[in-house]
Formats: structure tokens, sequence, C-alpha cells
């Protein structure tokens, strides 16, 4: 059963919709705090070659893992304690996702066994004491139950979720050790529900949530805001966007919802490119329905093509165009839906 438990615990933590893009966010490490593990293999590579040392560490990888290195650069303070942080929990996660190559006690041996090669007390048996109930606790995250009284398209079922996964959490750590081991990746998950939340409120219209949405994104930390920008704002875009559209909004709706949204360079820039999109959907229209019209003539098949072929040469000046135009006409030939961008 335990098992079980920590395989679906593993599912459950790398398959929750909004832990994905946790790990864009760049790696800070403190310039004032040493590296023991660090210290201790550059240490090991002075006393032995490196053939040696490799062959030593290898052992504590899985099959898929062998052409990696270890990632458990743990952060320690002078004093040669834990320092708890984002690093120690991607050091435990390095060894529990070895689980389906490797059995759980051997996993836990592996990892006793590495800890004790590479650090010494108090450290060690502080990295120990954590390992043992991240462990349990990732064993209890197989065990959570889906939220009772909303669906999965409900923000308020996610946010019951996250609820539940912190409630589990302080069963295991203390408060520090939460912020160490989760507090960068929960910005993001925060972040997200309240970013849920906003698309969902009904008493906004499109224009409000795009304020409310750059409101909410400009009070993430800078290295965030660098590594989801360009995903949301143009996710964010097409949803409002669609939105307006559905409900029979107006083009000026859609301004002021840029506007809020991403300011007003930006949206000239997208009324621009919208110009060039329905100039050419336009054109493109017209085109099939004249080369229809041409098609079910009487003229002759020579005629026809010769009719056609001035008839592009007219409105696509390009053969960049042109041969754009192949994919629409081979579309509508059958029957299909034009690749538009709306």
């Amino acid at each position: 059963m335990k098992k079980l438990n920590l395989w679906t615990g593993i599912i459950i933590s790398f398959f929750i919709i909004f832990s994905i893009i946790y790990f864009l966010k760049p790696k800070k490490p403190d310039e004032h705090l040493k590296n023991k593990s660090a210290i201790n293999l550059e240490d090991l590579a002075h006393q032995n070659t490196p053939d040696h040392t490799q062959k030593n560490l290898a052992i504590f990888a899985s099959a898929s893992q062998q052409d990696t290195q270890i990632n458990c650069q743990l952060t320690l303070n002078n004093n040669n304690q834990l320092i708890t942080n984002e690093q120690t929990k991607n050091c435990f996660e390095y060894f529990i996702t070895q689980y389906g190559e490797k059995k759980t006690d051997q996993i836990k041996d592996d990892f006793k066994a590495y800890i004790s090669q590479q650090y010494t007390d108090p450290a060690r048996s502080q990295i120990l004491d954590l390992w043992n109930r991240y462990f349990e606790y990732r064993l209890k995250l197989g065990e959570q139950q889906a939220p009772v009284g909303a669906t999965s398209t409900d923000p308020q079922y996610f946010r019951a979720l996250f609820t539940s996964l912190n409630t589990l959490r302080q069963t295991f750590f203390s408060y520090q050790e939460i912020k160490g081991l989760f507090g960068s990746e929960d910005i993001y998950h925060n972040y997200t529900l309240d970013r849920m939340d906003i698309f969902a409120n009904q008493d906004l219209n499109e224009a409000e949530k795009a304020e409310k949405l750059k409101e909410l994104f400009n009070k993430l930390p800078i290295d965030w805001q660098n590594n989801l920008e360009q995903l949301y704002k143009l996710e964010d875009l097409q949803k409002l966007t669609s939105d307006i559209k559905a409900k029979g909004g107006s083009a000026n709706d859609i301004r002021n919802m840029r506007l809020n949204l991403v300011g007003p360079e930006a949206t000239q820039r997208l009324e621009n490119l919208d110009f060039q999109q329905n100039k050419w959907k336009n054109n493109v229209n017209n085109y099939l329905e004249n080369r229809r019209q041409i098609l079910n003539s009487n003229l002759s098949e020579e005629t026809k093509n010769q009719s056609i072929q001035k008839l592009k040469e007219q409105n696509f000046m390009t053969s960049q165009e042109q041969l754009r135009l192949e994919t629409f006409e081979k579309l509508y030939d059958k029957g299909r839906p034009l690749p538009f961008s709306e």
C-alpha cells in the first residue's frame, strides 16, 4: 500500500495543473552561504580519480539517471546546519523519482548512504530527519481525496485542493520548513488561484478583468514576471478577446481590454496585426468566391485556369502569399474550415 501511495503521490505532485511552470523559475543561489555538497565533492575529486569518484556516486542514481549529476546541492550555514530551501526539496525529489526503478527501501537506504558520505553532523542528522518526514509526506499525498462540492472547472475546487495540501504539510513540517521547501512554488500556486478567481468573477467586464490581471501580475517577483509574461499575456489576451466576441462586444471593448492589460504601445501593435489579418481574410474570401464562380462557369478549362491564375496574381503579389493561398484553396475545395487567425 505504501508503494502504491508513493506512486500516486508522485503523479499528483507532478501533474497538479499549476505545478509545472514552477520549474521555469530561475535559480538564485545565495552567494553568502556555502554549498556543503559542492565542497565535499570537490574534496573527493582531489582524493580520487575522476572515474573512481563517478563510479562511487553512480550507485545512488537509478538507471535512467546514469547520465545526470545527483541533484543534491544542499545549503548549509557556517555552523554546518541545514538551511531548508528549494534545493532541499529538489534533492529529496531526485531520489523519490527513482520509484519504479528502485524499491522504496532501496531509495531510503541509498539516500541515507549518500548523505552519510557527503555530510557530517549536525547537518547530516538534520537532513535525514527532514528526509524521513518528507518521504512520509509524499506517501500521504497519495491518499488525498478530491474536494467535495465543487467541479474541476470551479476555482474553488483548486483552492480547496491547495488548502488541503497546506494542511497536510503542516502535519509534517514547521512553518519555516514549509516556507523553505514550498515557498517559491506557492508563489505561483497563489498567483494561479487568484488569476482563476478573476476570470470567474461575473461582476467584472473584460476590461476590468484585464486591469485586475495586470495588477496581480505586477505583484509577482521580478524573476517570476520575466518567466511568465509572454506565456500569460498571450493567454489572457486570447481568453478575454474570445469572451468579448462571444458576448457580441465591439472593437472598442477589445481595445479597452487590451489597453488595461498590455498598455497603449502593445495595443497599437495588436490593432495593426488585426488589420493585416482582416485584410488577408477578406482577400482570401473574395478570391475564393470569384474562383468558385469561374469554376462553375461555361468557360473552357484552359480559360478557367488562365482566369484563376490572373485573379490570383492580381490579389496576391508575392510567391509566399500565393503558396499560403494554396492551403486555403485545398481546404475550401474539401469543405473544411479555413484557418484564419482570430
